[in-house]
């Protein structure tokens, strides 16, 4: 696919964008300024201090990260909150209970819209970040480092001058304040946030609406999912940040996004910010073939194995159903996620390609007198670290996918354990009594969602699986070796029976006068030291066995951006403010298949099927869909439009960033990528890659029409 003709083209095509490439990257809003010609061109209408200014109100205002795992928006002076519903599954969840009778607190089930401020429903835990201001820190950070400073000494210096500058810029606390690397510790930024603990849930859809389509249409186009929720940040009477209080109010956000109601169509720019979590674009064909052959097929065949056992147990009981429907999300997400992502890698031939990029980098190498020493051996050294990597990958995903998180019993008890051993460490004894008194919660926390049915049939499976899978006793927890007559059902039936962290009402008990004695004798409290013991071991014997290829990777990536040193390169997602743009667009999946860029409410009807949970369709969305009655929501075509795809460049962090036109306005939440381009967190496919986002049209229709929630409406600034 890729022609080898000019090195430094090769690389800047076929790995890291150039500025010409706008559909491709993840930018640094404070350099938004090097892409503005390119912006303007295909459609923006702002300035670069429209989008991003620190000392006046811009666009950048408007985008929180959510929770510290999503992205939100304000649509609202008053502080209104857009995300996915997804996002704010565990809130919802949380405030969801099935009892006979009383159908509206399942609100997961039925939805739910505050008809006024005091129905909103507080969150313990639940965050918004508003960024404040990024800096470039490098010279601050690497000062005195250089190559021949041992990898050692580079990371203690850089860890104490992180730390430090963190503290010194947070101003006693006033600031949530992160320094992060960049390309691969070539570069590091600090954010500066301000953190708003006040954050309410205002409204959700039915998971109906809100999941529709459920784990059969996830990462699928076409998509009709309404997968949006909305929540209110609050603030002390002065506006600034406080945790929850009756005397909260609304926040007065610095800008807040308006509403476009003119619709998208083929073409149109289109720009998300957000907080994209994590990519590996600059990987290595090594990582590559380690992925398709060994870590993700692992992953993927764990999941299964766990979504297998819930399914049986969700589907036998309601509550259970409720109870386990996060979690549930939460395992299917990334089971489907990385099935995709394999067979996207073998498609689009991700290996050969990264392949023909180090072949190019060798040549550029070797004519560079004067670099080729530093560059030598770095292929090499990344070769030999993932070839000493591979006996652990396996057994590593097996002690963190099966049995530190397969069952929700060891990681509570690993938790619990190590909160009750600080509690109890000699030195501790002016702390003990406020870390015992919090523990109250977490155990009511644990148990509103826990069914002993359920986790001791995940416990018994997934162990068994990776006792059966791994041969090696070394690299699976010692505790196995004791399970002999009877095997893992009857070890299990014994340990759940006995210990105190599956009774609520005993570890409420323990926990008013702990004995260290007493706890080391629980089964899992020796379940879970067994179990974190070998993930420990097995995370550090890969720790060690890629250690050369930190260094290793950090030249390759400094080289690659010197090959073409003209070229506007972004670093990897990790979790910080980001912008992408390009435009809203179609595509075609495979020879002879062309998908349209948007959906409509006569697609989401064509698939109803309400015997199947994931294709139910309400009554009322059915009536009026027949009446026609879409209000001001309609498109120009008489429509009502629920999705639209886009060229943007996104991942996991991005759910429920705002799609935003040319002007400055929202047209749309982006909540999921498309299935054919899933290696995309590896390897950007122009031609492929979409995102999809939820029409902003049809969140508001759902709001209005469907719940009768117009008054939330009225609050926001909509553009016509």
């Amino acid at each position: 696919m890729i022609k080898k003709w000019i090195m430094a083209a090769v690389v800047a095509l076929s790995l890291i964008p150039s500025s010409a490439k706008a559909d491709e990257g993840m930018w640094l809003p404070m350099f938004l300024n090097k892409n503005m010609e390119e912006m303007q061109r295909l459609g923006l209408q702002l300035t670069p201090e429209q989008l991003y200014d620190i000392n006046n109100s811009s666009l950048k205002d408007a985008i929180v990260s959510f929770g510290g795992f999503c992205t939100g928006e304000i649509i609202s002076s008053q502080g209104l909150v857009l995300t996915n519903h997804h996002c704010g599954y565990d809130a919802i969840q949380t405030h969801s209970v099935v009892e006979e009778g009383a159908p509206e607190k399942n609100i997961l089930d039925n939805g739910f819209w505050a008809q006024n401020h005091g129905e909103e429903k507080p969150n313990e835990g639940l965050f918004v970040d508003f960024l404040v201001r990024m800096d470039d820190v490098t010279k601050d950070i690497l000062s005195g480092i250089n190559d021949n400073t041992s990898e050692e000494e580079r990371a203690k210096k850089i860890s104490e001058r992180i730390q430090s500058k963190q503290q010194a810029k947070s101003e006693g606390g006033k600031y949530i304040v992160k320094i992060k690397s960049f390309f691969d510790g070539n570069e590091y930024y600090m954010f500066t946030y301000q953190r708003y603990n006040d954050v309410r849930l205002v409204g959700t859809p039915p998971q109906s609406i809100g999941k529709y389509g459920g784990d059969t249409d996830n990462w699928m186009w076409p998509r009709q999912t309404g997968d949006f929720s909305l929540f209110r940040v609050y603030a002390a009477p002065d506006g600034s940040p406080a945790h929850y209080s009756t005397e909260n109010i609304p926040l007065e956000p610095k800008h807040h996004l308006p509403i476009s109601m003119k619709g998208v169509k083929k073409g149109d720019f289109s720009m998300i910010w957000g907080y994209p979590g994590s990519t590996d674009r600059y990987l290595t064909s090594y990582g590559v073939k380690q992925a398709i052959e060994v870590h993700n097929p692992t992953i993927v065949d764990i999941r299964r194995t766990k979504l297998d056992v819930l399914d049986k147990h969700m589907a036998a009981s309601d509550k259970v159903r409720i109870q386990y429907s996060s979690k549930y999300a939460n395992v299917a997400n990334y089971w489907k996620y990385f099935i995709g992502q394999t067979k996207g890698l073998k498609r689009l031939n991700v290996f050969e390609k990264k392949q023909e990029i180090e072949n190019n980098f060798r040549e550029w190498r070797m004519a560079k007198q004067h670099e080729r020493s530093r560059y030598n051996a770095i292929l090499h050294d990344i070769k030999n670290a993932y070839e000493n990597n591979e006996p652990f990958v396996k057994p590593s995903v097996y002690a963190r996918e099966a049995a530190l998180t397969g069952s929700d019993m060891v990681l509570f008890a690993l938790r619990m354990s190590k909160t009750l051993e600080y509690a109890l460490k000699e030195g501790n004894e002016k702390a003990k009594p406020m870390v015992l008194a919090s523990m109250d919660k977490q155990i009511d926390d644990f148990f509103k969602d826990y069914d002993p049915a359920t986790d001791k049939e995940l416990f018994i499976t997934l162990m068994k699986k990776y006792d059966n899978d791994i041969a090696d006793s070394a690299m699976k927890p010692d505790f196995f070796q004791k399970v002999k007559c009877g095997g893992f059902e009857k070890y299990a039936k014994k340990a759940y029976k006995k210990t105190m962290f599956a009774d609520a009402a005993k570890l409420k008990d323990f926990v008013k006068d702990p004995s260290l004695k007493k706890l080391k004798k629980d089964p899992f409290y020796k379940i879970q030291n067994s179990v974190f013991t070998v993930y420990q071991n097995l995370s550090e014997k890969e720790a060690k066995a890629l250690e050369k290829s930190e260094r290793a990777t950090r030249l390759f990536v400094d080289g690659l951006r010197k090959m073409d040193a003209k070229k506007n390169y972004y670093p990897n997602a990790n979790f910080t403010m980001r912008c992408t743009y390009g435009t809203v667009q179609d595509y075609y999946p495979q020879d002879a298949v062309h998908y349209n860029y948007f959906t409509t409410m006569e697609g989401l009807i064509e698939k109803m099927d309400n015997s199947n949970p994931e294709f139910v369709v309400p009554q009322k969305m059915v009536d009026l869909h027949k009446a026609k009655d879409y209000g001001q929501y309609a498109d120009a075509d008489g429509k009502l439009h629920i999705c639209f795809t886009s060229n943007n460049d996104i991942t996991g962090g991005n759910s429920g960033s705002p799609v935003i036109n040319g002007n400055g306005e929202l047209i749309g939440c982006a909540f999921d990528g498309n299935w054919e381009a899933m290696s995309g967190d590896i390897a950007f496919e122009t031609n492929l890659q979409r995102t999809i986002s939820v029409d902003i049209r049809y969140v508001l229709w759902v709001i209005d029409k469907f719940s009768g929630a117009g008054h939330i409406v009225d609050e926001m600034t909509l553009v016509k």
